[in-house]
């Protein structure tokens, strides 16, 4: 996903943005000419921007890298929320230099410890959606992350490829393509990341859910949701999600699920806490080092 592969992804979000628009929406009549695509063409796209067909089509396709205030514009005729205008103003922006990150994130202890005293699940999300680092009632909510290798501890890779957590999450459906999203956000900021692409081609190839919404460029930032668990234990969970960014580290997130107290959910986390309490789960750190292959948990994803 480097600076060619960026600019046609710049085009191909472009082009996935107007065709979402309905032309009797915008202002546009039927003309009467059959349209190949659904939403706005080109030459409606560069009208209600005020520049030439040629000046746009070149922009989607690549050819040409557009202006800050002509991105302003097209943001604007597109109607992109706030998240899409962060995007796309991350794709346009490939060309300046960026620091160099270091291959390996890592954890500080006080946040370490951060998660040991919290009474809520929690686990922190590193680039990708990597999972760095969890507490034991995070372990015991989703899965004993310890028995996992370094490669499977991706919250992407567990929502589409564990079978055991994808049916824990009564809303998949609805949750699922908001990691599709988050990626698509991370990819516009680390275009060159080859681990990202190679967690992309993995799941394109192996979920076909995931295929067809990496392919609607929708695109979000991790901030709040909510969450709804069928847990074996417990039983149905409904909990608000927050991500509390690290302050030594941007591309380090602190995810922390809570219930709304007197609500039979905040009973039931309670009830998960003391039975994680005295039932504690392998290392719930982050430097475990991989299991051997025959010891690993194998699932089916589907």
């Amino acid at each position: 996903m480097g600076r060619d592969a960026n600019h046609n992804e710049l085009g191909q979000f472009l082009k996935a943005r107007r065709a979402d628009l309905k032309p009797g929406n915008i202002g546009f009549t039927d003309d009467g000419r059959p349209r190949r695509v659904p939403g706005l063409r080109r030459e409606e796209v560069a009208q209600l921007a005020s520049i030439s067909v040629q000046y746009y089509t070149r922009v989607e396709q690549g050819r040409l890298k557009a202006s800050a205030p002509v991105l302003a514009t097209l943001a604007d005729v597109l109607r992109l929320d706030h998240d899409q205008r962060t995007y796309l103003l991350e794709l346009a922006g490939k060309d300046a230099p960026r620091p160099q990150r270091p291959a390996t994130q890592k954890v500080r202890p006080p946040t370490r410890r951060l998660l040991d005293a919290l009474g809520f699940p929690a686990i922190v999300l590193g680039r990708r959606m990597d999972i760095l680092a969890w507490n034991p009632l995070a372990a015991a909510l989703l899965t004993d992350f310890s028995q996992l290798s370094v490669k499977e501890r991706n919250y992407a890779r567990l929502v589409f490829s564990d079978s055991e957590i994808r049916a824990r999450y009564k809303n998949w459906s609805a949750m699922a393509p908001d990691c599709v999203a988050f990626l698509r956000m991370e990819a516009a900021r680390h275009p060159d990341a080859p681990r990202l692409s190679e967690l992309v081609g993995d799941l394109s190839i192996k979920d076909p859910h995931f295929r067809r919404w990496w392919a609607a460029h929708n695109v979000a930032a991790q901030t709040a949701g909510v969450k709804k668990i069928d847990h074996p234990l417990v039983g149905e969970l409904t909990l608000d999600w927050e991500t509390l960014a690290c302050a030594t580290d941007p591309d380090q997130q602190l995810v922390v699920w809570s219930a709304e107290p007197g609500t039979p959910s905040h009973e039931a986390l309670a009830f998960l806490a003391s039975w994680a309490a005295t039932h504690p789960l392998a290392a719930p750190r982050d430097s475990q080092p991989d299991r051997p292959e025959s010891t690993r948990r194998h699932d089916s994803g589907h």
